[in-house]
């Protein structure tokens, strides 16, 4: 057992949204700084996979649903710091983004701030903004102010689009190309992303919790490279070795097509496959680039200027993309 290890056994974090994609990079980030670690879910037995990531007691499960408050509280009893990474890419099923994004994270910071808590990250995303005619975008800011108000000193993270073996982002693309003749590009393609991995975004969020970053901060993550969204799709049928053609959607259309793939989706009670599915709000978020901010680099709010070199999508994308070519990892084949 390492000094670290020593020092912060007895540190309880919750992690609310711990169970989801992000969520299994942060548990393990924070479980190997030694953290008592309570995943926070509202299914307990689907996240007991989480378990191996730390040692024997050292992760658990409990129910909590962001919509009941009490159930929140009952969690943050006896934590001593917190993290809010609940997030839905579309509505369904009675989530809502502003019940998600906004009331839920207004009601985490609320019962941490009553819980006596001072450390708190709260993870958005890159794009959130008030204004915005993306309800993911404007609940996403609505979300953040609200954990402002309730918790001054939070550290608030942006990311760009997260990517890592389980990501919804490049698995998607290249089922999409497995089994479509085109893939789609909205807008033409224009849209600039900096996708970032999700080991790095869990390194910050690790720092904070350190108290290694500054308080009250808001922090945009992105990684090294900044591409349109139709390279980035190029990149994904050179890595998959498949050929397919590239449409490109102007904006008004993509959104009718958003429209019916999503009603789709609710008339075919979920068996429409999720690759199909994207909505109207999707296609509004396509309008603006995803990128690192300009001031965020002159004020050294970013990934580098915590000391953390970003890993390149270019080189652990293809890792975990190989699996869709035709002939699998192994494959010889070419242009499939």
């Amino acid at each position: 057992m390492n000094d670290d290890y020593a020092k912060r056994s007895d540190r309880l974090i919750a992690i609310f949204g711990g169970s989801g994609f992000l969520g299994r990079h942060v548990v393990r980030a924070l479980a190997k700084r030694g953290w008592r670690v309570l995943v926070a879910t509202r299914r307990p037995d689907l996240a007991l996979y989480l378990q191996p990531l730390g040692g024997v007691g050292q992760i658990y499960m409990v129910q909590a649903n962001l919509r009941y408050p009490e159930s929140i509280a009952a969690v943050l009893a006896k934590a001593d710091a917190a993290v809010n990474l609940v997030g839905i890419l579309r509505q369904r099923d009675g989530q809502t983004f502003d019940a998600v994004h906004w009331i839920g994270a207004q009601n985490v910071a609320a019962a941490a701030r009553a819980a006596g808590i001072q450390k708190f990250v709260h993870v958005s995303a890159l794009g959130a903004d008030l204004s915005s005619r993306s309800l993911y975008a404007k609940s996403k800011a609505q979300g953040e102010a609200a954990v402002r108000e309730a918790m001054p000193d939070a550290v608030i993270l942006r990311p760009s689009v997260v990517f890592g073996p389980e990501d919804q982002f490049f698995n998607r693309f290249a089922t999409m190309a497995r089994f479509l003749p085109a893939l789609p590009l909205i807008g033409g393609g224009r849209t600039k992303l900096q996708p970032v991995y999700a080991g790095d975004v869990a390194k910050v969020v690790a720092l904070a919790l350190d108290g290694a970053v500054g308080q009250g901060t808001t922090y945009e993550l992105g990684g090294p490279e900044v591409l349109s969204l139709r390279a980035i799709l190029q990149f994904i049928l050179e890595v998959t070795e498949r050929r397919r053609l590239l449409l490109s959607i102007p904006f008004g259309p993509a959104k009718l097509i958003g429209f019916a793939t999503e009603t789709a989706a609710k008339l075919s009670l979920g068996l429409l496959p999720e690759m199909f599915v994207f909505t109207p709000d999707q296609v509004e978020l396509l309008r603006g680039d995803n990128i690192v901010s300009r001031q965020a680099l002159a004020e050294g709010r970013t990934l580098m200027a915590l000391g953390i070199v970003p890993e390149s999508f270019a080189t652990l994308v293809p890792t975990y993309l190989a699996r869709y070519r035709k002939f699998g990892r192994f494959s010889e084949q070419r242009g499939v």
